[in-house]
């Protein structure tokens, strides 16, 4: 039952978001690597009394052999420096990926949507839980093209943000542990 509940949301969320499409000949292996959120815009709610918070953060993408992809990110919280990690199934669209969210308990879809691989990558993460929720990340340095984009997915401009980094410690020795 768990399987078919997971199959319909991952097709609803396919056609929800069917007009963004993922960075064309998306390459796996050269997205691989160190990559640092430096913006976010998110329409929940619940973002924007926290919005003053948050600061960048950097994350280890790490494709495997069969198209999935493991992603170790390190936040800066209250309690210090988080670890979280999470596994991307691929699908068969290269450059869009599933994952089930512990913590929410629903299937969430990562599309890449626009990188140059080296200097910034615009990601759109999307999640039906209530309701229908939109995230758009920027890992890199521009800020440019990130901001534009979050705002023709009509997120307000005031959340949208572009947070100082403050975390890993250094070396990279995550302080506390958790998974989404």
């Amino acid at each position: 039952m768990g399987s078919i509940r997971v199959a319909v949301v991952m097709a609803m969320v396919m056609m929800v978001h069917a007009d963004i499409k993922p960075q064309k000949d998306f390459n796996l292996q050269r997205f691989g690597g160190k990559w640092y959120r430096v913006g976010l815009a998110y329409d929940s709610p619940g973002f924007l009394p926290y919005r003053a918070l948050l600061t960048a953060s950097m994350g280890i993408v790490t494709p495997l052999p069969n198209g999935n992809v493991n992603l170790t990110m390190w936040e800066q919280s209250p309690a210090g420096c988080l670890t979280k990690t999470y596994h991307y199934e691929a699908t068969s669209v290269p450059g869009q990926f599933s994952y089930f969210s512990l913590r929410h308990g629903i299937v969430k879809d990562i599309t890449v949507v626009d990188t140059n691989y080296t200097e910034y990558a615009i990601v759109l993460k999307n999640k039906v839980f209530n309701r229908e929720y939109t995230q758009v990340a920027l890992y890199g340095k521009s800020t440019v093209k990130y901001k534009a984009f979050a705002l023709s997915r009509h997120l307000p401009r005031d959340s949208i943000m572009t947070p100082p980094p403050r975390c890993p410690p250094s070396p990279l020795v995550p302080v506390r542990g958790s998974h989404d």
